[in-house]
């Protein structure tokens, strides 16, 4: 089992520089993908379902020098496709545990690290807290523990967005505005070193307002208005997703859940709750 993300708190430059990294503090979420293999007699299933979870299959067992016992294969995922839930890295993440598990071997997160690497440019979901995450060099920069946690209210706008198709475009916004988002990250980095999630949240909200030059959420304007009126710390999207919602410190009532699902419905869009992160 792996749980994915409601997009990210940061999606930027590592530092304002000529040549910048994608760097991400991914927003785990309490969503999860599931894969299962389950022994048995008859022809074995070689790999999983799913390209990437497949491949990802293959690069384990070649590492290992192993082969595959008779059994079958099921997947199961709370998961969107393609809106920034991270759900192809939870697959991949999800059939890799399922094989640790299945020749009783230790997980090894670096081993993880190496088959993602050679998939796709990944998210930090392998790791059980948050962390500072250069995602095309597949390198944990930071990790920044499971001290924080938010309850959301979040809506997933239409299509899709294929996240390497805008690389390129997303590198020359971040020399563009390389020492905005240094400072954005300076102040999410002190928000999570002090255990304070309001400054989280602001930071997490000045790094979806800069998304909005590149990637734009149409619900953004009208939600950055109305957020002191629902009580929320911010918001966060997901940046090269269609996620965008609220950051709240606390659990939320019927009657909020209510208000926020009315000015939500107002835009257009069904809302749905979650908590993310830990704390």
């Amino acid at each position: 089992m792996c749980h994915g993300t409601l997009g990210e708190l940061y999606q930027g430059p590592l530092r304002a520089g000529a040549e910048p990294d994608i760097a991400v503090v991914s927003f785990p979420v309490d969503r999860h993908s599931w894969v299962h293999f389950t022994p048995g007699p008859g022809a074995p299933q070689p790999l999983p379902p799913g390209e990437k979870s497949a491949a990802a299959a293959r690069l384990f067992l070649e590492h290992y020098g192993l082969t595959l016992p008779p059994g079958r294969w099921s997947a199961h995922s709370d998961l969107r496709v393609g809106v920034g839930m991270a759900s192809s890295t939870a697959d991949m993440v999800a059939t890799l545990r399922c094989l640790f598990r299945l020749f009783a071997l230790p997980y090894d997160t670096d081993v993880v690290i190496g088959v993602l690497a050679e998939v796709e440019r990944a998210d930090s979901v392998f790791l059980d807290e948050f962390a500072l995450y250069l995602s095309g060099r597949h390198r944990v920069v930071r990790r920044l523990g499971t001290d924080l946690g938010f309850h959301t209210a979040y809506v997933t706008e239409p299509g899709t967005v294929d996240t390497a198709a805008v690389t390129d475009l997303l590198l020359a916004h971040y020399r563009r505005r390389g020492e905005e988002y240094e400072r954005c990250l300076t102040d999410l980095l002190k928000g999570f070193a002090s255990g304070d999630p309001a400054a989280v949240a602001r930071a997490a909200t000045a790094s979806a307002a800069l998304s909005q030059d590149v990637l734009p959420k149409a619900a953004f304007g009208s939600m950055l208005a109305h957020r002191e009126r629902f009580g929320a710390d911010g918001v966060f999207v997901a940046h090269t997703g269609c996620l965008i919602g609220y950051l709240f410190p606390g659990r939320l009532d019927a009657a909020l859940k209510s208000e926020l699902s009315a000015f939500f419905h107002s835009l257009g869009h069904q809302c749905s709750f979650a908590q993310g992160g830990y704390g």
